[in-house]
């Protein structure tokens, strides 16, 4: 399934480092009654994603907020050890932002936005996008048709299309 506006996310499992190691976390009660950001990268540590992506949302944390977003939610096919790292290396922890783990790529293939890039190393990993998801439901989707730009996916691509 292609995720488009107007449909529900599916309930995965996605993954974080918490107090006592890893941690399962149920994207679907992270999102219940909560108006949230969720954005992709293809790879934590990747060019576009370390040094354009994770930091437009980070500049934009306080105008997302001032729209009435609770949450901003970086996913990535990496593992939440990876996650927690870049998460502290960007700022985006500091900055309130988000990053969790999709090792499995499970929401990444239930909504259609996984691909393969094996010269570049990149298995069963996510599009580049940006999305509004508001009690579950897609309000807004932003997608790169280059996983190797952020434009419209980006924290300001986003603000505009709110």
């Amino acid at each position: 399934m292609m995720i488009s506006v107007g449909k529900r996310l599916p309930n995965a499992t996605l993954y974080r480092i918490g107090d006592n190691g890893p941690e399962e976390v149920a994207l679907t009660d992270r999102l219940k009654e909560r108006k949230v950001v969720v954005f992709a990268v293809p790879g934590a540590f990747t060019p576009t994603c370390h040094s354009a992506h994770v930091p437009s949302f980070i500049r934009t944390k306080d105008e997302f907020d001032a729209k009435g977003v609770d949450e901003i939610i970086c996913v990535s096919v990496n593992d939440p050890f990876v996650m927690k790292s870049w998460g502290e290396v960007t700022g985006a922890t500091e900055a309130g932002i988000t990053l969790l783990s999709d090792a499995h790529s499970e929401l990444t293939t239930e909504i259609g936005m996984n691909f393969d890039a094996p010269p570049a190393g990149l298995m069963a990993r996510s599009k580049r996008y940006a999305m509004v998801v508001e009690d579950g439901v897609v309000t807004v989707l932003q997608e790169e048709e280059n996983p190797g730009v952020c434009d419209v996916s980006g924290g300001e691509g986003l603000l505009a299309a709110l």
